[in-house]
């Protein structure tokens, strides 16, 4: 590890994620592997690190075409999430910025999946319904989203 690796493993990661909605439904990126509540199957919404010198909102605008090639629209301001979280003995936090978005092309909210390509790992995307992650179905990353997603923000 150099330098840079060891200050930065020192402090918190400061991300954005975009929620984006359908049908009472979110489109989240499916990962595998090892999580906070274990290892198998989990989920998180379409984002990523804040670069230097980046506002979060544009984070957004670039993950998703970087990441499904899609453009979006950033609508609202939802919330800031501070998740601390222990994976195999290692202490992982990061302060997230949530925000609502939406596709600018209204065709792709029948779009069933994206494949999400980052680096030289390619996932899926999928609409999920918010209740499966309300009544602990499925895994949502970070701690506390499933919390925030309530039906006021599908109205």
């Amino acid at each position: 590890m150099n330098l840079i690796e060891e200050v930065n493993a020192l402090y918190p990661r400061a991300n954005a994620l975009g929620i984006v909605i359908r049908n009472k439904q979110i489109l989240v990126e499916e990962q595998s592997g090892s999580h906070s509540k274990g290892t198998g199957t989990y989920y998180r919404p379409i984002g990523g690190t804040i670069e230097l010198g980046e506002y979060s909102q544009d984070t957004l605008v670039r993950e998703f075409y970087e990441e499904i090639g899609v453009e979006i629209e950033v609508k609202q301001y939802l919330k800031c999430v501070v998740n601390i979280f222990s994976i195999d003995g290692n202490i992982g936090h990061e302060i997230t910025q949530v925000y609502a978005v939406q596709f600018v092309d209204p065709n792709l909210y029948e779009v069933e999946q994206f494949q999400v390509t980052e680096q030289d790992k390619i996932t899926i995307t999928k609409w999920i319904p918010v209740s499966e992650f309300e009544h602990g179905k499925r895994v949502l990353y970070p701690n506390g989203l499933t919390e925030l997603l309530t039906d006021d923000m599908f109205n």
